[in-house]
């Protein structure tokens, strides 16, 4: 079993993450992009050449606990991520991924959207 399927069925949703931690300055990041909604930086784990997370500042658990009320905050993630991209230089594509729950391979109980890019991705995923 992959390291990351592990942290994903090892996680459970509840307490700090360490998005939050980013978020306050309390880690490092790479930073790509700052808004008083969201915060954009590199994986510190990459899986293609150009790989980065949007993060809400808002600390929602995961989408299927996302409200109503959120619809436009997880919208921007999406225009922040194509901004980032394009910025990145990503102009062959990318994807974008949300991981949801242990078998979606969510790891960090913090909403948060991977732009991947720089190469061909495979289809199907996972």
């Amino acid at each position: 079993m992959a390291d990351e399927i592990r942290k994903a069925q090892a996680a459970r949703p509840g307490g700090e993450t360490i998005f939050g931690k980013i978020i306050r300055k309390e880690i490092a990041a790479k930073i790509i992009f700052e808004d008083e909604q969201c915060l954009a930086f590199h994986d510190i784990s990459p899986q293609a050449p150009t790989h980065f997370l949007v993060v809400p500042k808002k600390p929602i658990v995961q989408l299927s606990e996302a409200e109503d009320s959120d619809e436009s905050l997880l919208g921007h993630l999406m225009i922040v991520g194509k901004k980032c991209a394009a910025e990145l230089g990503l102009t062959k594509g990318y994807r974008m991924v949300l991981n949801e729950g242990p078998d979606g391979g969510q790891s960090v109980y913090h909403i948060h959207l991977h732009v991947l890019g720089g190469r061909q991705l495979g289809w199907p995923p996972g």
